[in-house]
Formats: structure tokens, C-alpha cells, sequence
């Protein structure tokens, strides 16, 4: 039992850093919601991208809005721009890492879709050039972020900046954030019978 206090620690200190978020950002967290319903309602797909942890939950959550988070319904238009080993390994090859996510928001992005990019920094060169390739490409941007937000905070429509500077609260965090829009868009998209 030993290391019981400092899970418990972590798990405290994550709970006041969502608490925090929840008094700061209450608004615009309810506003990512109404970004993504709208883009699904009108038809647009989601774009997920990130680096590291948050290219898992790209895709984690991608997963979510195509086959189901708590509600059956119809497949809802998602894509993680982190999944494709032969596409991420010719571009970065090809062209450098930069371009890796950026080249498939060219190729695969329209006016009416939303592209989510989840960063703890800010900074990401591939994450800053795939924001400045969706506005070109007339794609709206949501960004989760963390640690002052970062270069992405200029270049999105949205940016939710997480009030706390710890990288993995930020993450755990903006995880949790997705699931709470994936489910309040299931509610009103699929109903609320939960399955």
C-alpha cells in the first residue's frame, strides 16, 4: 500500500486541476459542443490530431463519434489524422514530420469541417502548420491546450487553454473534455437512451 498516498496525490491533484478548468472555461467548453454539432448536423466531418498521448486520443476519441461512446445510433463522421503508419511515415519522410498532419487536412479537408487539435504546449511545429493548412482549406479549429496555450492560441477559431501548466493533468483533462462533448453530442444526435 505504499504507493497509495501517491496515486491518491495524482488523483487529487487531478481532480482540483478539472475543477479549476470547470470554474474558468465552463463556457467555452459548451461552445466546443455546439461546434461539433453543428459540423455534424451540416454534415462536416471532425479531423483528431495530436502528438504522443494526445495522438492516442486522437484516435480514442475518433473511435468514439464512429462506432459509439454510450449511445447506439448512426456513425458519426470522425477521422484521427494519427493512425495512418504508411501516410505519417512517407510524409515525414518525404517532406519532414511537420507537414504529417498538415498534408492530410489538404488533402482530406472542407469547408464545414472541424479539425480538433489536442497539444499540452502549444507549440507543436506539425500541429501550428496543420491549423494554418485548415484555415487555408477553409476548416474550422478547435484547440484543447494547456501552459498558456502556446503559438496555437493565435492561429485557431477556438482555443480552450486548460488553466493549469502540469502535461499530464492537461492531458488526462482534455480526454475527459472529449468525452463529455462526445456524450452531450450522442445525446442530442442519437437521443438518450443509453445502451
Amino acid at each position: 500500500m505504499s504507493g497509495a498516498p501517491l496515486v491518491g496525490a495524482h488523483l487529487l491533484g487531478l481532480a482540483d486541476a478539472a475543477r479549476q478548468t470547470v470554474e474558468a472555461l465552463a463556457a467555452e467548453l459548451d461552445e466546443i459542443v455546439n461546434d461539433v454539432a453543428a459540423t455534424l448536423l451540416a454534415g462536416g466531418k471532425l479531423m483528431f490530431c495530436g502528438n504522443g498521448g494526445s495522438a492516442a486520443d486522437a484516435q480514442h476519441l475518433a473511435t468514439e463519434y464512429v462506432v459509439r461512446f454510450r449511445r447506439e445510433g448512426r456513425p458519426l463522421a470522425a477521422i484521427a489524422l494519427t493512425t495512418d503508419t504508411s501516410l505519417l511515415t512517407a510524409a515525414a519522410n518525404d517532406m519532414g514530420f511537420v507537414e504529417v498532419f498538415a498534408r492530410q487536412v489538404e488533402a482530406l479537408g472542407r469547408p464545414g469541417d472541424l479539425l480538433i487539435l489536442h497539444s499540452t504546449s502549444g507549440n507543436s511545429p506539425n500541429l501550428v502548420a496543420a491549423a494554418e493548412t485548415a484555415r487555408r482549406r477553409g476548416v474550422r479549429t478547435v484547440a484543447l491546450l494547456a501552459r498558456g496555450g502556446g503559438q496555437l492560441r493565435a492561429l485557431v477559431d477556438r482555443a480552450v487553454v486548460l488553466p493549469i501548466d502540469d502535461g499530464a493533468h492537461a492531458q488526462e483533462l482534455q480526454l475527459a473534455i472529449g468525452h463529455a462533448v462526445c456524450d452531450e453530442i450522442e445525446r442530442r444526435l442519437r437521443g438518450d437512451a443509453e445502451a
